[in-house]
């Protein structure tokens, strides 16, 4: 009885240090700003509006950074829409002065587009590599910019990302292919 009361004691003590820290972490405001937001919800702010864009696609590559009250987006966009509409969006979130807009429109060439139909074909008709195409926002995404495939995003396994560099590879006319993927099971060993 003595030592259930004892380990009852120490599970009360622990989630009251849990508990104290967990306020500590979720208190700490942008105080550059003055207005309070927390720099990790603006962060995730920034993100639902970038692949909640009209026409952000698997052809479409953004990132960005939140540095205080600036953010600063990245990347390449098939239309000029999508960098405008990039800007705007983040632009209106709360806790947001200025925007860096560093977004590369690609050219319109159809030599590009070919390359991105038959990539597209090549890399999701590959064994398991469909599924990185599901959905509103691929996890995987295909960048060509003047005869150049880059492979941009996160797939589950290393294995993955081989078969889709084999698969871009395969593509006659493309000049040079980098692969940017991330495997998802090596990064989280790797911490």
């Amino acid at each position: 009885m003595k030592t259930f009361k004892n380990s009852l004691a120490a599970l009360a003590l622990f989630v009251a240090v849990a508990a104290s820290a967990a306020t500590a972490v979720t208190a700490s405001p942008l105080t550059e700003s003055g207005q309070g937001f927390d720099a990790q919800q603006v962060s995730k702010r920034v993100r639902k509006e970038l692949v909640t864009l009209p026409y952000y696609g698997v052809f479409d590559n953004l990132a960005y950074k939140v540095e205080g009250d600036t953010v600063t987006l990245y990347g390449q966009v098939v239309r000029p829409s999508t960098r405008s509409d990039a800007e705007r969006r983040v632009a209106k979130i709360k806790g947001v002065e200025r925007v860096v807009n560093n977004i590369e429109v690609l050219p319109l060439s159809g030599f590009d587009d070919r390359i991105r139909a038959e990539s597209y074909r090549a890399i999701f008709n590959t064994s398991s590599l469909y599924r990185y195409a599901m959905g509103s926002n691929p996890s995987l995404h295909i960048v060509v910019n003047r005869g150049h495939l880059t492979l941009e995003g996160v797939v589950g396994n290393r294995m993955d990302k081989q078969l889709a560099e084999f698969a871009a590879r395969s593509i006659p006319g493309v000049f040079s292919v980098t692969n940017n993927l991330i495997a998802e099971r090596d990064e989280r060993r790797a911490r």
